[in-house]
Parts: structure tokens; sequence; C-alpha cells
């Protein structure tokens, strides 16, 4: 699980896939609003508030995004609470959840090879398109509109060669610079064989 400070009332939580698996979870469970669900939830805004030294009382709105095989994106954010606000609430959380789903997926990569390997396999089941990017020394390739019964096999090979991101791709688009777009194993692939 990795925390991250977005603003002063603003939160967001990654947890891949593995990290539901240890605690015993699958997607299906936080959907179902499982009473394990409740207890990861709690557990991670404790962790937050005690990291963030943020107290975290009233109302909470949570947008939990999910990226298929690579897990999921939580963005937590707290309204800011009166002082006649906290004698009412008194510890209370109300959760407001709306959950997205991705059908992209986006991977970070140490060096420009294993981009170039990458493609050599993905080419051999006829996966194609994407952008890549780079930023702050590493490479990002963002595959977009996937086909649900290929993201968990893409995912894998994916995984194989580099690991899941967890910036979003609107920050990467904002902040890194694009060196391919739409095409990029195909590109890789014309000058790299």
């Amino acid at each position: 699980m990795r925390l991250e400070r977005l603003t002063t009332n603003k939160i967001k939580i990654f947890l891949t896939s593995d990290d539901l698996f240890e605690r015993g979870l699958s997607k299906e469970d936080i959907w179902k609003d499982s009473l394990k669900w409740h207890q990861l939830f709690h557990d991670m805004l404790e962790e937050a508030s005690e990291e963030f030294d943020v107290d975290i009382q009233g109302s909470v709105a949570v947008e939990v995004f999910s990226l298929q095989a690579q897990g999921m994106i939580m963005i937590i954010t707290v309204d800011e609470v009166t002082d006649e606000e906290e004698l009412l609430y008194d510890g209370f959380i109300e959760m407001q959840v709306r959950v997205e789903g991705s059908e992209s997926l986006l991977y970070e990569f140490e060096c420009f090879d294993d981009v170039i390997d990458l493609s050599k396999r993905l080419l051999l089941v006829n996966i194609l398109g994407g952008s890549l990017f780079s930023m702050n020394n590493r490479y990002y390739l963002l595959l977009n509109d996937l086909d649900t019964p290929n993201i968990e096999k893409t995912a894998s090979i994916l995984s194989e060669y580099g690991e899941a991101s967890i910036i979003s791709s609107y920050f990467l688009a904002e902040y890194g610079k694009i060196i391919m777009e739409n095409n990029a194993v195909e590109t890789l692939l014309h000058y790299f064989k």
C-alpha cells in the first residue's frame, strides 16, 4: 500500500492486487461493501491520519478507481469540520463512495531496453498501440481501450518488464514528456527490431 498527499485535505491510496490478496480481500469484496472491506478502509484511514497528521472526522468522500489487474487507487477527500460539527461527529465518519473502472494499463520501466523487449513480446500476442512517455529518468507505457478479457493477460506480460505505475495518466500527460503517441508498440518495433 502506498500513500500520497495530494492537497491539505486529499489523500491518494494505491493498493496493488497483491495488497488486497494479502489482506484476504478481492475487488468483489469492495463492490459488495463487505465487513472485511470496512475494516481495511478504517485501517487505511488510520495509517493515512498518522502519516500525514490529518484528523479524519466528519464527511469523507472516497473515489475508487479500479485498475483491473494492477489493483486500485482511492482518492479520499476530507471535508473541513468546524468546532460545532466536531462535537456532533465525535469520531463518526460519513462515507460517500464512487467507483470507476479503467480499460487502460499504465506501467513504468527503468530503462528503454525493457520497453523495446516488451514491445516484441506484445506483438506475439497481437497487442499494439499505446503511448510512451518519459518522466524523472523512467519510461511509462500507457495502453488504452483494452478488451476486458485481454487486460489480465496484458498486465501479466507488462509485469515481467516493469511495474504498475501509481501515478495517473492525467498527471503523466501534464508533467511527463510524450515520446510516442498512440502507436508506441508499432513504432518501437519499426525502429528496434
